[in-house]
């Protein structure tokens, strides 16, 4: 079964899968990190549409997934906000122009893209040359017992959701061709982070 495949199947009861680390964890990371954007954003991955509540009104949002099922979800939390626009896509082919976007912006979405590399690609080439990416990210640990731990739960998680836990994002960012300026351990040591950089 397609990653897509498996987000279309679990979109009815995602948010609710969500819930108790929205609460207690993801929630404040998206404010803190989200408020302040300014200009057009580009968000990959926009999912069931968590991150929207937390954009400035002033902001011109336009989201991206290649789940239905999520989007569907997405555009019901979009309805009546005539700054965000939600497409159906592909992270890896963008139908964008070059260097369109100020902010290109990803929550949990690079560990789930087949090929994470080309679509940071991709978003370095519809960013602005003064834009920015910001990224929420979980990733393989540098430390050994947690990593190991990750080695376990890796083939579960894949198969229910498509979700890889093992994922050098950090380098991939910057095989990519973007400069890391920011990188900052959010939870679990350095499984979570937030990581910002320029194309």
């Amino acid at each position: 079964m397609s990653v897509v495949s498996k987000y279309n199947r679990i979109s009815a009861v995602y948010d609710i899968m969500e819930a108790p680390v929205e609460f207690f964890l993801y929630g404040k990371w998206r404010e803190e990190a989200l408020s302040s954007l300014k200009g057009r954003v580009l968000e990959v991955g926009v999912g069931t549409g968590r991150n929207l509540e937390y954009y400035s009104t002033n902001v011109q949002v336009t989201g991206i997934d290649n789940s239905k099922g999520m989007l569907d979800k997405a555009l019901k939390k979009a309805k009546g906000r005539k700054s965000i626009t939600l497409f159906l896509m592909d992270a890896e082919n963008m139908e964008f122009p070059d260097k369109t976007f100020d902010y290109v912006v990803t929550t949990f979405v690079l560990c789930s893209i087949p090929d994470p590399v080309k679509a940071l690609e991709e978003m370095r080439r519809v960013l602005k040359p003064s834009g920015e990416l910001v990224a929420i990210e979980h990733m393989r640990s540098k430390n050994p017992l947690i990593a190991r731990l990750e080695d376990l739960i890796n083939p579960i998680m894949f198969f229910l959701i498509g979700d890889e836990l093992t994922r050098n994002t950090v380098e991939n960012i910057k095989k990519a061709g973007f400069t890391i300026t920011e990188e900052k351990n959010l939870a679990f040591k350095d499984v979570f982070k937030g990581i910002r950089a320029r194309p």
